[in-house]
């Protein structure tokens, strides 16, 4: 359990993607260190998540809202501002995999290619963007984009994924050198990861996972 943090209490966060997984962990570590939280999903995950940390809602809120698209991106940061005022933190998190080898080139489609970018790398911009005056209001603001080993280095479970996060880890370069330390971009990159997300039967971790040698 977090320990009250003085530059997190008080904050109101928006945590996208946090229905399970490590979205759903950052948004319970972040309501522990006293933020108010506003997670995101497309499906009802998050509401339960949000219900469990505070049935009062007072500082924990789930708003659906598709977050790979632009109009749902406005959305939710709207949502979040008339609820409680604010935007401090925003932690694009949600992302779209499609498992497949990375010779199978035939195996990504054109739908399953712009689906994961539109999640990944689309969304992601479209969520600073909708946050970003707000952010700057804050005097605090505070963008954390989770991206992934795979979009540093010739690995993860396709071809796809991996490029949508070196997308991203590029994307947060320039928002850093554009908006900080105004508003101060970040982004994580974890490696395997026990989640819903790799329980897909797709995803054999020894085939679609290793490293491009």
């Amino acid at each position: 359990m977090a320990e009250k943090a003085d530059f997190i209490t008080g904050k109101v966060a928006i945590v996208t993607g946090s229905g399970a997984g490590i979205g759903k962990a950052i948004a319970e570590y972040l309501f522990a260190a006293g933020a108010t939280v506003v997670l995101n999903s497309r499906s009802e995950s998050s509401v339960a998540v949000a219900s469990a940390l505070d049935p009062t809602g007072k500082r924990a809120v789930a708003f659906r809202s598709d977050v790979a698209t632009d109009a749902g991106c406005r959305e939710l940061a709207q949502k979040t501002v008339e609820a409680f005022g604010r935007i401090d933190i925003l932690i694009n998190n949600a992302g779209k995999n499609h498992p497949v080898a990375h010779t199978d080139l035939e195996g990504v489609t054109e739908e399953a290619l712009r689906g994961v970018f539109e999640i990944n790398t689309f969304g992601t911009f479209y969520m600073c963007r909708a946050a970003m005056p707000h952010l700057k209001a804050s005097g605090q603001g505070n963008i954390i984009n989770v991206t992934s080993v795979a979009g540093i280095r010739p690995g993860g479970s396709s071809m796809p994924y991996s490029m949508s996060k070196a997308a991203t880890n590029h994307l947060t370069l320039m928002l850093a050198k554009s908006f900080g330390p105004e508003v101060r971009v970040n982004s994580v990159a974890p490696g395997l990861t026990d989640t819903p997300m790799m329980k897909d039967p797709r995803h054999d971790a020894k085939k679609v996972c290793a490293p491009v040698r």
